[in-house]
């Protein structure tokens, strides 16, 4: 069976994943016959590479890459899983954490869907995958804690670290992949027009190695999963949309994907 390795956002948890996703994966795996899996970060965090984060997971420099690439291994021996077919999602944190792994693990990592997170600042000069590797990001234009225009991530007055603007973000993986630098660009029917939002999604192919890399631009969303459970109030954390089932485009995406 494929993999998929689903990560919670910081200050989450494997369970709290789920529910945020309103089982949606779980759904799809029944449905699809695959395995998915929600491991806990460090006190709820991953090390996905950020500087000046004082969560234990950065501080100690945590190996969550090692982690993860173990994690592979153990479920390939437990439940022979298509090791052609290894995906990783993640929310916030988890997504930032995605970007890392597509950087230092796509040997085993057929593909990768960020969602509401964009690449930590630093991370770009130390990035080298191995191959060209599929990227699906899910990003809010009105997103508080990690702003669509990049610079410090923020909730209430306290900041961690800094990320890359959505487009720097899709720039570089756009570069890497080798892709036409020009998107296909659609708007995605407005199936609830009462949520505030309207989804556009970029799509950049014509990339090496059948790769390829898409954005779908949540306009008027939050720090949200789109289609998912409104874990904390508006005023907080932002809309989210009703438009797309992030969760069914994502393992839609990942299911067109295997390593070579």
């Amino acid at each position: 069976m494929p993999l998929l390795i689903v990560l919670h956002g910081g200050g989450g948890t494997g369970e709290r994943m789920e529910k945020l996703t309103q089982g949606g994966f779980n759904k799809l795996s029944d449905k699809e016959g695959f395995l998915v899996v929600y491991p806990d970060g460090i006190e709820k965090n991953w090390n996905d590479g950020r500087e000046n984060v004082k969560y234990r997971a950065h501080r100690e420099k945590i190996d969550d890459v090692g982690f993860i690439s173990s994690l592979i291994e153990h479920l390939a021996v437990e439940h022979r899983i298509d090791k052609k077919r290894v995906y990783v999602t993640g929310i916030s944190n988890g997504a930032m954490m995605s970007f890392r792994l597509g950087c230092e693990l796509s040997e085993k990592i057929a593909a990768i869907a960020p969602v509401a997170g964009a690449m930590p600042e630093n991370l770009p000069s130390r990035c080298s995958p191995s191959r060209q590797i599929p990227v699906l990001m899910v990003s809010n234009t009105e997103d508080r804690l990690v702003p669509w225009k990049g610079g410090d991530i923020r909730f209430g007055r306290k900041t961690f670290g800094r990320a890359l603007s959505v487009p720097e973000t899709v720039k570089y993986w756009v570069t890497h992949n080798q892709c036409s630098s020009s998107p296909t660009i659609s708007m995605e029917p407005d199936r609830d027009p009462n949520d505030g939002t309207r989804v556009r999604k970029e799509l950049y192919n014509q990339c090496r190695k059948s790769s390829e890399v898409v954005l779908f631009a949540i306009e008027g969303g939050g720090h949200t999963w789109p289609g998912g459970h409104q874990y904390l109030p508006q005023w907080i954390v932002g809309k989210t949309s009703r438009d797309i089932d992030a969760s069914g485009v994502i393992w839609n995406f990942f299911k067109n994907h295997e390593l070579n």
